[in-house]
């Protein structure tokens, strides 16, 4: 066995010295097993030792490390091995184990086996160091077993102490956080913010040099240098740092320089960048949003490499300050560019499966909106419109008298010579008796006198036959009147007389209005503020009250170029015509609703067209 001369030059102070400190042990767990492996073996005077872990109940035993780290001979040798594992199961009863039963060590010397069971945080592992000594007797084993229980527990005083320390350096690092994040938030413009971001990170981890690049159109570009605020994207440094950027970027994980043993990541770059620019100590690290890398930090140091803490606390600001930096690199910038930008990032996501309704509605707004801005649809004027005609008769009484018999009705429709209406005859049935009566007096009168010679009397009597034949055909002509007939074939549009059966009429009075159906046209009224749309030949519908189903062609024939005026503003007078044939059931003074066709007009001023003039109207001055 070795190293027995090594254990001789280590005073027994010394190695209880070196135990304790143990205790609080501040390095990596990777250097901590192998330095109390070494210690416990110079405070047992072992010749070998080593530390063997078992992961869960029943499982093999596994080396976690050995002293001297050199010896390895004794690790083949399956009787030693059997005997390890052997005494590292008894102590986890006990808590510690020996076995000096005629054990030969791997040489051929009689050797002892001590094993302590270490003390945990895990209640899931066991670990047990298992030291090969001198042949001892079992009260000296014993005394040693004592001895190290007093060390059993150093393990779990170390795990502790880390994480105590570990917490203490979360703190730190959430501080740090917090403190970079009020400084960030406090800027409203991106590169300044960067800027920020880069100097603070300088001062806090004493780098020389601080870098942040973004990707921009599928490249990592230089964004920030620390306490340089104008650079040229040119220059020879600039460029080798997008380079090394570019490198950490793909790679998509953290590149230390110089790189550990256990690191696989490709560093080339970074040996060329830290070899030209005389750098000693460099980190790059990805900075990522919605899992996936956007930025690229990097730090340069020349006093000393950077640490797992320094490591830490750096990703701990990065995560924090991502999401600021990348909402001020989106939003600081004009809005062509954001647009851009967010319809780069909106196109990939339409071609996924995700959210079909969604987008679907979207489309559907987008091809509305394209409608509304671009589309374009025939565009009506809309009016009212009534029933006229310019050929109506007017029938009035051509005597005095009284209503006998009316056999229509308003709104029905007559031949011409139908009769309308009849007067009471009766009394000028008796004037026709008694004008033919005088004239037949006179008449014989005028015969004895001219039979007389009486020449006087007989013109006295023919003047008297004149003026009763002349009597006798006025009255002839007043029953030969006494029927009023329709002059045409029409329709009555006014004389409802059949309730005044009986009643007096004068002369000259209206008894009736027949129109002329042929020459029919329509009347619109046509607002002011729609004028300007209308010109002679236009053509459109009409749809009446009565009939709102049914639709008539209609051909714009005259507009009146005088408005008139009423309550709700004023109108201009336009006549219609119909190309096409009218329908029976059409009458004078019936209305509806005409509209015009214009034109196409765009859609979104068809919408809203009234509402901006009235605003027009509203905020001119």
């Amino acid at each position: 066995m070795g190293y027995t001369q090594e254990q001789q030059n280590i005073t027994r102070e010394q190695v209880i010295e070196n135990l304790g400190k143990m205790r609080q042990y501040e390095g990596h767990p990777k250097t901590f097993w192998p330095s109390l492996l070494e210690n416990t073996a110079h405070f047992v005077e072992a010749k070998l030792g080593l530390i063997l872990i078992q992961d869960d109940v029943d499982a093999p035993w596994k080396t976690l490390c050995h002293w001297p780290p050199r010896e390895r001979e004794f690790l083949k040798a399956p009787e030693l091995i059997k005997k390890i594992e052997a005494v590292a199961d008894a102590s986890l009863v006990k808590k510690y184990a020996w076995d000096n039963s005629s054990l030969v060590s791997n040489k051929g010397e009689q050797a002892s086996l001590l094993a302590i069971r270490f003390e945990l945080l895990e209640e899931s592992w066991e670990s047990v160091a298992v030291f090969v000594l001198d042949n001892r007797s079992e009260q000296e084993l014993e005394g040693l077993a004592i001895n190290l229980k007093l060390i059993a527990d150093t393990p779990v005083i170390y795990q502790l102490g880390r994480m105590a320390r570990q917490s203490m350096d979360d703190v730190n690092q959430f501080s740090e956080a917090l403190d970079l994040m009020l400084l960030l938030n406090a800027e409203e413009r991106y590169l300044a913010a960067a800027m920020t971001f880069c100097n603070e990170i300088s001062s806090r981890y004493l780098c020389s040099r601080v870098s942040l690049g973004w990707l921009e159109d599928g490249y990592v570009r230089l964004q920030a240098i620390s306490h340089m605020e104008r650079f040229e994207k040119k220059m020879e440094v600039v460029q080798a740092l997008e380079t090394v950027m570019e490198e950490a970027f793909d790679q998509d994980e953290e590149i230390l320089w110089p790189q550990p043993d256990d690191s696989t990541a490709v560093t080339r770059d970074h040996a060329i960048y830290t070899k030209e620019q005389s750098v000693s100590y460099m980190v790059s690290l990805p900075l990522r949003l919605e899992n996936s890398a956007v930025a690229v930090l990097c730090c340069e140091r020349a006093g000393e490499t950077f640490s797992d803490a320094d490591l830490r606390g750096l990703r701990v600001l990065c995560d924090q300050a991502v999401r600021r930096l990348g909402d001020l690199k989106e939003h600081d910038r004009w809005f062509g560019a954001q647009i851009a930008a967010d319809l780069r990032k909106r196109i990939p996501q339409l071609k996924s499966a995700e959210h079909t309704f969604a987008k679907g509605i979207g489309l559907l707004l987008c091809l509305l909106l394209a409608f509304l801005l671009f589309g374009r649809l025939p565009y009506r004027v809309e009016a009212p419109f009534i029933l006229r005609t310019d050929d109506v008769k007017y029938l009035p009484a051509a005597h005095d008298g009284y209503i006998d018999s009316v056999p229509v009705r308003v709104g029905d429709r007559v031949d011409e010579g139908a009769l309308l209406l009849t007067l009471d005859t009766r009394e000028l049935l008796l004037e026709e008796s008694a004008a033919i009566a005088n004239l037949n007096r006179y008449s014989r009168e005028a015969e004895k006198g001219r039979a007389e010679n009486a020449l006087a009397e007989m013109k006295i009597s023919m003047a008297l036959a004149a003026q009763a034949r002349a009597q006798l055909d006025l009255i002839r002509y007043k029953l030969n009147h006494s029927e009023v007939k329709a002059p045409f074939q029409g329709i009555v549009v006014e004389g409802d007389l059949e309730e005044l059966l009986g009643a007096p009429v004068n002369k000259g009075d209206v008894l009736f209005k027949v129109a002329h159906l042929e020459k029919m046209y329509a009347e619109f009224e046509i607002s002011e503020r729609d004028i300007h749309e209308l010109s002679d030949g236009l053509s459109g519908e009409i749809a009446f009250v009565s009939q709102p189903q049914l639709k008539f062609r209609v051909t714009l024939e005259r507009v009146d170029p005088v408005s008139q005026a009423k309550e709700e503003g004023n109108i201009f007078l336009a006549r219609g015509m119909f190309p096409e044939q009218k329908a029976d059931w059409w009458r004078p003074g019936m209305s509806g609703v005409a509209k015009i066709d214009v034109g196409s007009r765009n859609v979104l001023w068809i919408l809203t067209h009234r509402t901006i003039d009235f605003f027009r109207m509203l905020l001119w001055w």
